[in-house]
């Protein structure tokens, strides 16, 4: 099992990481709330949770280790995979998905993509009283940066999207949309916003 990964970020994106480790470059699944707290660094410490399927070995890595002890409890619940899990991350930080679960809030979980109301619903009863007990909920949203490069926001938050697999044309519209409405928005927030619109 491996515990985290520590070195230089060789690539970055809004949905991976690259570290390299002792010469081996290690691709992990990212959310946005770890993209946040990464991107203006040059190395990194990446808490790792290792998927191993019949076709795949992924890692998906976190910033700390709250976010990971959240994803996990996120995927023990039924219906609910690495990718979703990892939405529902970018979607909402692990502050406010704790205080959602711990209010019974399934309206604002269920503006999640992917999310219907009847697994948000599943998420609350299975995690509320795990959330309780591990006393989570304390952790604040990273700081957000001010960016003023539209265009290569735009190409960030698509490219984002479309690996978290939405369709290019749809994810550029709902993008451009946005940044209409709020044109200082970092990219980190655009794709939060568009994860709820999409």
């Amino acid at each position: 099992m491996i515990e985290y990964i520590k070195g230089d970020i060789t690539e970055l994106t809004p949905a991976t990481a690259v570290i390299e480790c002792g010469g081996v470059g290690y691709e992990a699944n990212i959310s946005l709330n770890t993209f946040s707290a990464i991107q203006n660094l040059s190395r990194t410490k990446l808490y790792i949770y290792e998927a191993i399927r019949e076709d795949a070995h992924v890692l998906y890595g976190f910033a700390d280790k709250q976010e990971r002890e959240l994803f996990l409890l996120l995927i023990s619940v039924s219906g609910i995979g690495g990718n979703t899990a990892r939405m529902i991350l970018s979607a909402l930080t692990p502050a406010e998905l704790c205080n959602v679960i711990s209010s019974g809030n399934d309206k604002l979980l269920k503006t999640v993509k992917g999310i219907g109301l009847k697994t948000a619903q599943r998420i609350i009863v299975d995690l509320k009283d795990k959330i309780a007990a591990l006393g989570l909920g304390n952790a604040s949203g990273a700081a957000e940066l001010p960016m003023n490069l539209q265009n290569e926001i735009v190409d960030e938050a698509v490219a984002a999207l479309t690996m978290l697999g939405f369709p290019a044309a749809a994810s550029q519209k709902v993008v451009h949309a946005i940044l209409k409405e709020e044109p200082d928005s970092p990219v980190e927030k655009v794709i939060k916003l568009a994860l709820k619109r999409l």
